[in-house]
């Protein structure tokens, strides 16, 4: 907690998805990370990998005022594909039966 008068350091979007990249593709630890990019911190790339795992890129926006409808809009979307996909399969199966019936046994 910050005590009065202190500035909470806040990093770029672009370090974030650096720092989350380096360790999910490069296998860099968390120590590694933070000594890379000058973080005090050392349990902040762990926060950010959690919100990254949970949320993808929308969990560094800031999550200030209404921001929330991005991560809606994203689950949304996400819903629509899941309904278009399961639609097409349904399709598929529906020609299949309409090409068995019709030709002749």
């Amino acid at each position: 907690m910050a005590m009065k008068g202190q500035k909470y350091k806040s990093y770029p979007e672009s370090m974030k998805m650096e720092a989350i990249r380096l360790h999910l593709e490069e296998k860099w630890t968390y120590r590694q990370i933070t000594e890379h990019f000058g973080i005090q911190d050392k349990d902040r790339v762990k926060k950010w990998m959690k919100k990254y795992k949970q949320l993808g890129e929308f969990g560094f926006l800031d999550q200030r005022g209404r921001r929330q409808a991005y991560i809606d809009q994203d689950r949304y979307v996400q819903q629509l594909r899941r309904e278009n996909h399961m639609l097409k399969k349904c399709w598929e199966i529906w020609m299949r039966e309409v090409q068995h019936r019709s030709t002749p046994s």
